[in-house]
């Protein structure tokens, strides 16, 4: 697979990974769609191969951390939030279990 290639792979990555972690938040998605292209837009003219491996490194680093790490709260009332988890991010916590938990 060419340099191009991948450095477009990882730009759609980034996006399709902003719209699922930042669903339904207006702000979000657009902080986040100007940072990334941003950033692209920033290192475009990049002709050193090593620089723009470490540049697609770290894009996928971003997007792992996003989509692993991020959750989405909304306020609801003077001091409470309400967690709206993505179903990527439910897993069982249970560190030492013998026999796996049946999803309902």
């Amino acid at each position: 697979m060419g340099t191009r290639s991948k450095v477009l792979g990882v730009f759609k990555k980034l996006h399709r990974t902003r719209m699922a972690v930042f669903k339904d938040d207006v702000n979000g998605l657009t902080a986040a769609r100007l940072k990334v292209n941003e950033e692209f837009r920033k290192n475009k003219n990049e002709t050193s191969e090593d620089n723009i491996q470490k540049m697609i490194k770290m894009g996928l680093d971003v997007e792992i951390c996003l989509r692993q790490t991020v959750l989405q709260m909304e306020h609801v009332g003077e001091s409470r939030l309400l967690l709206r988890p993505r179903e990527d991010l439910l897993l069982e916590n249970v560190p030492y279990c013998d026999q796996p938990w049946k999803k309902s």
